[in-house]
């Protein structure tokens, strides 16, 4: 049971779902107009962007709220909110699992970079999901390094502003 001083995961968790909602669509915009995609890539892009900016969230929570069990809920709490705002596709839609399973797949290997930031560097782990991001957005060759640089630092941006709206959510 959450004390007087504990946040509240749900109210945690819904206040980086709307920072998801707002954000997330405008910083696709500013992918797409820094001409940094080819446009035949714009729709795998998005999709890929989805999955990184709620990484990033998730991300913004860890930092907000350190690794435990309200921190974790929090992260579901962020993820239901999401889900029923229809930002994946609904667990009716048979793209639904694709979408999900997708969703999953990235988050193995972008905690995994994370998790690797000790060995290989916590200054380049950004760097490195960037990469990662980029090379899913854009399969085939390696990115564009403007592509790589920008999809780092909205990451970061990403994460730090999912930060802030939990602080801030916590009151």
């Amino acid at each position: 049971m959450l004390s007087a001083m504990d946040p509240d995961p749900d109210r945690l968790g819904h206040a980086v779902a709307e920072f998801y909602q707002v954000v997330t669509p405008r910083l696709f915009q500013d992918l797409e107009a820094a001409s940094v995609l080819p446009g035949e890539a714009a729709g795998r892009a998005l999709r890929e962007w989805e999955c990184f900016a709620l990484y990033a969230c998730v991300r913004g929570l860890v930092a907000a709220g350190g690794f435990g069990r309200a921190t974790a809920a929090s992260i579901e709490a962020f993820h239901d909110e999401v889900l029923s705002r229809g930002a994946l596709a609904p667990a009716e839609d048979p793209a639904s699992a694709g979408r999900r399973a997708l969703l999953s797949e990235r988050y193995g290997e972008y905690g995994t970079i994370g998790q690797a930031g000790g060995k290989a560097g916590a200054s380049t782990v950004s760097r490195r999901l960037g990469e990662a991001a980029a090379r899913h957005m854009v399969p085939g060759a390696p990115p564009p390094e403007a592509l790589v640089e920008l999809v780092s630092s909205l990451h970061e941006a990403m994460a730090e502003g999912a930060a802030e709206a939990a602080r801030a959510a916590q009151g």
